[in-house]
């Protein structure tokens, strides 16, 4: 095929009618990488899990299925790891009691970062259409804290370090709750302005540890993250 038929192939497949298309990029690159959607995280699922089935059976909390996963359950290839320690609340407690059993909460932090030029995409349509770029996440419910579960995502420029826009949710759960539900959170990003280049991903999990006669571990569960460019724009962009 011609470049100019691998160019109209792009255009047609992803209804790109009205964005700039230069004859100066490689389309029959683009057509390959395929950039427009599909999710462009890669290792969504590190846990295992997956949304269309239910979390595992709470009922079994105290099992070495729900709450010990063995290494090869748990995947994070592809995301950058970090743990923050949180302090124990030791109010309350005498100096003179003997503590048989007590808990710590962790953060976990897992971060991608995606070059959505080495994804295929262009700077035209990066800078004059701006497609809409779509986040998506669920994470487990569970009464384990009222905080359990944060996303934070910015839209970066061409030296990685420019924000450019951003977004951040922190859930209050329903400690009352006992569904033990995916939940879903999303956003949607348009109109964001020229220059983005990187997206910068990040969800934070509350893991807990009991040591003593608390013995136990338990992570909050996420999966299916995604980051997906739509060929579209909102109305309120359109020419």
């Amino acid at each position: 095929m011609s470049a100019s038929e691998w160019k109209m192939k792009c255009e047609e497949e992803w209804g790109l009618q009205g964005a700039p298309m230069p004859d100066s990029v490689d389309w029959k690159s683009v057509y390959e990488a395929r950039p427009l959607g599909r999710n462009l995280l890669k290792n969504p699922s590190p846990h295992g899990f997956s949304k269309d089935m239910p979390p595992p059976n709470p009922e079994r909390k105290w099992s070495m299925e729900r709450y010990f996963h063995h290494p090869s359950e748990v995947d994070f290839s592809s995301w950058n790891i970090s743990r923050e320690y949180l302090p124990r609340d030791r109010s309350g407690i005498p100096s003179t009691a003997v503590v048989c059993g007590w808990t710590s909460q962790i953060w976990l932090s897992m971060e991608q970062i995606v070059d959505l030029k080495e994804e295929g995409l262009w700077d035209e349509l990066l800078d004059e259409f701006q497609p809409e770029i779509v986040i998506q996440d669920w994470y487990e419910e569970s009464r384990m804290n009222e905080h359990i579960y944060e996303l934070h995502v910015k839209l970066l420029g061409a030296e990685n370090d420019t924000v450019i826009a951003e977004h951040s949710v922190r859930p209050t759960e329903d400690l009352n709750s006992d569904s033990y539900i995916w939940k879903e959170v999303s956003h949607v990003f348009s109109g964001y302005g020229p220059g983005v280049r990187y997206i910068h991903f990040q969800h934070r999990l509350k893991e807990k540890v009991g040591e003593g006669i608390a013995r136990g571990f338990h992570k909050t569960l996420v999966t299916d993250s995604s980051v997906i460019v739509r060929p579209t724009k909102t109305s309120s962009q359109s020419s």
